[in-house]
């Protein structure tokens, strides 16, 4: 089992859950989170006249465990419906589970 982790623009959520749902991946945890970027991103910006703080990022942290086989499909979905080409379109970290153990009746596995 994998545990894929991304951190996506917030602007950007809505779609990758829908993206998410058409692949068959329908069970995901997912956060509001707050970073803050590399260099390129910090700092004060204007957009019509408006000064943005971009000190601190928001985003959202998707979390998913899932098996082996979907790996593959689910980093290249959320990469493709993620990306605007700018900075700041986030990451993708992946993980390997040992196990996963179900707490309603202790089953064990994926």
């Amino acid at each position: 089992m994998k545990k894929v982790e991304a951190i996506i623009r917030t602007s950007k959520f809505e779609e990758v859950k829908t993206e998410l749902k058409k692949i068959g991946i329908d069970f995901f945890s997912y956060w509001e989170a707050s970073g803050v970027g590399n260099e390129i991103q910090r700092g004060h910006h204007s957009y019509r006249g408006t000064i943005y703080d971009t000190q601190y990022i928001p985003r959202m942290l998707v979390s998913i465990v899932l098996r082996d086989i979907n790996l593959q499909k689910t980093i290249e979905c959320i990469r493709k419906t993620a990306y605007t080409g700018e900075v700041g379109d986030g990451m993708i970290f992946t993980y390997t589970i040992e196990d996963s153990i179900r707490i309603s009746n202790g089953k064990s596995g994926d």
